[in-house]
């Protein structure tokens, strides 16, 4: 998979995983700043774990709003995903374990 993926990075293709397909709709569900996740996006775009597409202008037209771009996680998305996700609980775990020794 290569080099591991941040707390950022997780968080943004777990909200992916979760529904939330639009950057606004990310930036909302997971606390940060639409700089950092648009920025985030463009490069899981380049390294193949997303997919982003353009909807329908008539769709935002009707709306009276901008037009959304939505994402996807790619296969190698979904398992960068589960690698990290996993990676995560046996980090806390693991830290978890720790902290009840030293009490």
């Amino acid at each position: 998979m290569g080099r591991t993926p941040g707390l950022v990075t997780v968080a943004i293709l777990n909200a992916i995983r979760e529904g939330r397909a639009y950057g606004a709709d990310i930036v909302q569900s997971t606390g940060l700043g639409g700089g950092t996740i648009y920025k985030t996006l463009s490069r899981l775009e380049k390294r193949g774990w997303i997919v982003g597409s353009w909807e329908a202008p008539e769709i935002a037209e009707a709306e009276k709003r901008p037009r959304r771009r939505f994402y996807r996680l790619t296969s190698d998305g979904e398992a960068a995903t589960t690698e990290a996700l996993e990676r995560a609980r046996q980090l806390t775990r693991s830290t978890a374990l720790d902290a009840k020794g030293r009490a």
